[in-house]
């Protein structure tokens, strides 16, 4: 059943991410909580990850789960002081959040729009779902030119190493998720190509490799 889920939302710490779980189940979405764990291929674009919460939700409730964000934003949004930092930002910061609303929270993505609107601005729901499809095309493209990790993974396959089959799989296989729930892999279908020779290479010669070593052990 946990195959079916996928992250919504990532936090901080537990106390976050509980109280999302609970107003989740409370309108009958299902959720579960994890700890994120840096994966090999999280190294391929050097980024670091550092300990989260994650939420996850069956992927068709994420736009049920996003409205439910909102609406939960706006209820709170008039209570808000106008010496928060949103105020502060220029048009273009805010409707820089408009575009990568999953990079801020429900409630900033929500007051970016009426102080949009306040300063006479334009905002519309078809503004906001172009923005968004533009946003998820940003996102589902492939990350960038993987040729080091492929020369890296095709040297350690051919020398028999496990981190040549572990690069080749990961390479092959690794997927994302966009913030509507879509998985899609993470690296071109040509960078993946070679994940798949590089983690068959090494399928077959790890186990010679071995064979080797043992027989010149004797």
């Amino acid at each position: 059943m946990e195959e079916q889920y996928a992250i919504f939302r990532k936090f901080p710490n537990l106390e976050l991410a509980t109280e999302l779980k609970e107003l989740l189940e409370n309108h009958n979405i299902p959720c579960l909580l994890g700890d994120n764990v840096p994966s090999v291929d999280v190294t391929f674009s050097g980024n670091t990850l550092q300990h989260e919460v994650e939420v996850r939700i069956p992927q068709e409730d994420f736009e049920t789960a996003t409205k439910l964000l909102e609406k939960n934003a706006k209820n709170i949004i008039n209570e808000i002081d106008r010496d928060y930092y949103l105020f502060d930002f220029t048009n273009e910061e805010l409707y820089e959040i408009l575009l990568k609303s999953d990079e801020w929270s429900a409630f900033d993505y929500t007051l970016a729009q009426n102080i949009l609107l306040e300063r006479g601005k334009p905002v519309d729901e078809s503004l906001l779902n172009s923005l968004k499809n533009e946003r998820l095309k940003d996102l589902a493209a492939p990350e960038g030119n993987q040729k080091p990790w492929i020369i890296a993974g095709y040297v350690f396959s051919f020398l028999g190493g496990f981190l040549g089959l572990i690069i080749g799989y990961f390479l092959w296989t690794s997927k994302k998720v966009l913030p509507n729930g879509q998985k899609v892999y993470s690296y071109a279908q040509k960078d993946r190509k070679h994940g798949k020779y590089i983690f068959y290479i090494g399928l077959i010669l790890i186990p010679l490799a071995l064979l080797i070593r043992v027989f010149l052990e004797f």
